[in-house]
């Protein structure tokens, strides 16, 4: 594979080291007869700079920018043949798009080895980063979303490719195709979003559901659904693990999430005992990285965002309540073990890491002018920490116990939050530059 890295310097380059100290050069693994494993740097430059903005000067569109490039370059890790560019027109507020050329590389799998895989959901945050994943692994994959919340951007550097189909499709009604895996990761995740109608939330989770375990039982294809840590509620046993009931209000503003993923295990269950449905139930704890969407109310993009724009960071409540935070690229090592393995049970996918909110807001300004100073950015002022109400049936304690995943998978998350959100601010940083966000 041409590699054009060798072009910058050694320390100019993006490179994160795991908790001892080691660079981390790739994710995934080798395990259940499945290898997930692809370089960072290729994942990076889909996910950082899948299609980069170039500011156009008023007299020539040709001249860019020498630090844009220059911090281009950073992002893309000199897999710039694979990268589209876009240039932004200032003066008119006007975008030019462009396609790719070239598509990243993947893998050449023979027949018998390339799966066809289904996600569903595949535009959004989570989503995305796994069709990336599977991609680059060489399988086929499909997407379908309805892109209530999803946006075709998040994948829009793969539709052409011969791997690789999109579809526009709500999950409330039936769809047929012959596959071989199914993940069902659609429904509106974050409270925003699933609050905004929350008749259609608890829908989607229900029919949606019925409808993939449906056509798994036809295809006879396995199936992983995406539930949460939100079936817990607002738990009394702490850390978490699989085999607590919870402890959910429903009637109460989230009851269309929590009360619509656990029907959706029940659902998911029915069909295993019943019909003899190779089920797989990964309950998915707070995740963040590259792609979250800024505007979901969502405590990692919300402080960020706040703390790039030398805005006050709001906290609500006290800051007493916690939460563990896990990033994205061990969510899908979590989900692609789990589909490979022959574990039935439900599954905790988290880091066990935990933070008060107070402490995590620290954190994160701790970061931000980290790498402003890095970038040679001097603000005014300190952002400051601010305190609101707290919103109704908000948890207080929220920690996996991921021992299940440990045994059963041999998963535990590599990264640590300072890592992830390292790589978070620098992607939120460059969206904010080019006037994404």
């Amino acid at each position: 594979m041409a590699n054009t890295t060798k072009n910058l310097l050694p320390e100019y380059l993006i490179r994160t080291l795991d908790k001892n100290g080691e660079e981390i050069k790739s994710v995934g693994f080798q395990r259940f007869g499945f290898d997930s494993e692809v370089p960072i740097d290729i994942l990076r430059s889909l996910y950082l700079r899948s299609h980069y903005v170039v500011t156009a000067s008023e007299s020539q569109v040709s001249e860019l920018d020498a630090k844009e490039e220059e911090e281009h370059a950073r992002f893309t890790q000199g897999l710039n043949a694979y990268q589209s560019k876009s240039i932004y027109h200032p003066s008119t507020q006007s975008i030019s798009y462009t396609t790719l050329s070239r598509f990243p590389p993947v893998k050449l799998l023979p027949p018998s080895s390339r799966k066809r895989i289904l996600v569903t959901g595949g535009a959004g945050f989570v989503g995305s980063h796994l069709v990336d994943r599977l991609m680059l692994l060489g399988h086929e994959v499909t997407v379908l979303d309805n892109f209530f919340t999803g946006s075709k951007t998040t994948v829009s550097h793969w539709i052409g490719h011969p791997n690789f189909e999109m579809v526009r499709h709500d999950v409330v009604e039936p769809f047929m195709i012959e596959c071989d895996q199914i993940y069902h990761l659609a429904c509106p995740a974050s409270p925003p979003h699933y609050q905004f109608n929350a008749v259609k939330t608890i829908k989607t989770s229900f029919m949606g559901t019925l409808n993939m375990l449906g056509l798994a039982k036809r295809t006879k294809a396995r199936f992983l659904i995406s539930s949460t840590s939100e079936v817990y509620g607002d738990p009394e046993v702490h850390p978490q693990h699989e085999d607590y009931w919870g402890h959910v209000n429903p009637i109460g503003p989230r009851a269309c999430y929590d009360e619509g993923k656990r029907v959706a295990e029940t659902l998911t269950y029915g069909f295993h005992r019943q019909d003899g449905v190779d089920v797989r139930v990964a309950r998915i704890f707070n995740t963040y990285g590259p792609r979250m969407n800024p505007h979901d109310g969502r405590v990692v993009s919300n402080f960020i965002v706040q703390a790039l724009r030398g805005e006050d960071m709001t906290v609500y409540g006290d800051g007493k309540q916690t939460r563990s935070f896990q990033y994205i690229h061990d969510l899908v090592d979590g989900l692609i073990a789990l589909m490979n393995s022959s574990e039935t049970r439900p599954v905790n996918v988290g880091n066990g890491d935990e933070f008060t909110i107070g402490e995590f807001a620290e954190l994160v300004r701790e970061i931000v002018e980290k790498v402003q100073e890095e970038d040679g950015v001097k603000l005014e002022k300190r952002v400051q920490i601010v305190y609101k109400p707290i919103p109704t049936d908000d948890p207080q304690k929220r920690r996996p116990d991921t021992t299940r995943a440990k045994e059963s998978l041999d998963w535990q998350p590599k990264w640590t939050v300072r890592m992830g959100l390292e790589e978070m601010v620098r992607y939120y940083k460059a969206k904010m530059a080019e006037g994404s966000i």
